[in-house]
């Protein structure tokens, strides 16, 4: 096949790219943009296929094969809930793969392959490739741990964290400019990929699980500038491309969570926050004697008799997998001729669009889900807004403009300006951010404590 036929094919595979993340902006298009981006990626692989440049087909088979049984099994056997970490761990594959991938063809190179010479072009995106690669696989990896609990998910400060990431990424740049000057060994291109990893490890593992959203983002981009970086070293126009969009889509995505935080990137990578947890006693000036703890059956009179009722569903709902029981109260309410809608906070949950992937698998519609700009004018004229665990995203004091609070200046879901509010809560422990909410004391909040999932039953069960 020329080179002109595989040229052509290739832009055809990167237009698919783009009307795929055009597709993937709104939901009722979202399923076709996911077709559109697969069919790119089906087209790119099996014109690369056919270029003359393959050496054998059955190791490229075999992987083929093996690699589809593992992400088929991985995609049946993983609930809608732990989406997150799913996402986590393929963003470390993308990183890990262009590492592996860029090595694997520098060595190939010295052996005088596919190239005719090592250029300066060559190993400068080898060297960028190996380190955002062994970040993205380690770093990946981190967030895997903490949003499944293998790992501790609030901040690990380690001492003279900061000055250790700052020499690990002078031994990188280091290590770049000795294979850039010295081309002839792949030694320090596998040293720089280690020490990358190490880099990638220190550099999330500070970071609490509730920002893992950003995080995961962040990681996202970095495996779509691994690939860009693939791309350059093998000249292959389609891998720089799509890495770029890839990589272009996650700083806009990180930017946008940032935003929604009011907090800064450097302040989310670095500060630690959700370290320090308040203690007994500073929850206790807040809480004491003001909690009313309510049952199912006074919930359940209480949003019968209303006209209208937002659901603010939170971490705590996709931990309980409480989304079913909630699609069935919404049923019910409904049924007696109540408005319900649901407020949803922009960094709710685990990853972008959590709360949202989880209440349309529950078959919740889309119009009924409402962002936070939409619906925080609306709670004024709410009769009951159900909270189902959140936490920080509906906390007050992030109306605060002290400096000492964590979440100061972050916009939140409006949900106290409601007649009345029902927390659903297993307890009163503080959320990421390591602070008490006075929600959770106002004059007009109930709380229900207890799994998200059986109270969501349990008023079910109160109504019928």
């Amino acid at each position: 096949m020329s080179k002109a036929f595989i040229d052509l094919f290739y832009l055809a595979a990167a237009v698919l790219f783009i009307l795929g993340l055009k597709g993937l902006s709104h939901p009722r298009t979202a399923v076709r943009g996911n077709l559109l981006g697969s069919a790119g990626m089906l087209l790119a692989i099996v014109v690369t296929l056919l270029d003359r440049r393959i050496v054998s087909f059955e190791t490229i088979v075999a992987g083929l094969v093996v690699g589809g049984l593992i992400g088929v099994v991985m995609a049946y056997r993983t609930p809608m809930t732990a989406m997150p970490q799913m996402v986590a761990v393929l963003n470390g594959f993308g990183g890990g793969a262009s590492a592996l991938a860029v090595g694997a063809a520098l060595e190939e190179a010295l052996k005088g392959g596919f190239v005719e010479e090592v250029s300066v072009q060559f190993t400068v995106a080898a060297a960028l490739s190996g380190i955002i690669g062994g970040v993205s696989l380690t770093g990946s990896g981190i967030a895997f741990g903490k949003l499944q609990g293998l790992i501790k998910e609030r901040p690990v400060l380690l001492w003279g964290r900061h000055a250790i990431n700052l020499v690990l990424l002078l031994v990188c740049l280091g290590l770049s400019v000795w294979l850039v000057a010295e081309p002839t060994s792949s030694t320090p291109f596998w040293i720089l990929v280690g020490v990358a990893a190490l880099l990638g490890i220190l550099v999330v593992i500070p970071i609490g699980g509730a920002d893992m959203p950003v995080v995961v983002s962040l990681l996202n981009a970095y495996s779509g500038l691994a690939a860009a970086g693939h791309g350059w070293v093998l000249n292959n126009s389609v891998l720089i491309i799509a890495g770029s969009l890839v990589g272009a889509a996650g700083f806009m995505l990180t930017a946008l969570m940032c935003r929604a935080m009011n907090r800064s990137l450097p302040n989310v990578m670095f500060a630690g926050v959700g370290a320090v947890v308040a203690t007994e006693a500073e929850s206790e000036d807040i809480y004491a004697g003001r909690v009313k703890a309510a049952s199912p059956e006074e919930v359940a009179m209480l949003m019968e008799g209303a006209q209208r009722v937002v659901i603010a569903p939170g971490y705590g709902m996709a931990v309980a997998q409480a989304q079913y029981a909630i699609q069935d109260l919404m049923n019910l309410l409904e049924s007696k001729g109540v408005e319900v809608e649901f407020a949803i906070h922009p960094v709710a949950g685990r990853m972008p669009g959590h709360m949202n992937v989880l209440l349309a698998e529950a078959n919740i519609p889309y119009e009924k889900l409402k962002e936070m700009d939409e619906i925080n004018p609306t709670f004024r004229q709410t009769d009951v807004v159900l909270v189902v665990g959140a936490n920080d995203v509906v906390n007050p004091l992030a109306r605060e403009s002290d400096p000492s609070i964590p979440i100061a200046g972050m916009p939140i879901l409006n949900v106290d300006q409601a007649r009345s509010v029902v927390v659903i809560k297993r307890s009163l422990s503080p959320g990421f951010a390591g602070i008490a909410n006075p929600l959770f004391a106002a004059d007009n909040t109930l709380m229900l404590f207890g799994d998200a999932k059986k109270m969501a039953m349990s008023l079910v069960a109160a109504f019928k």
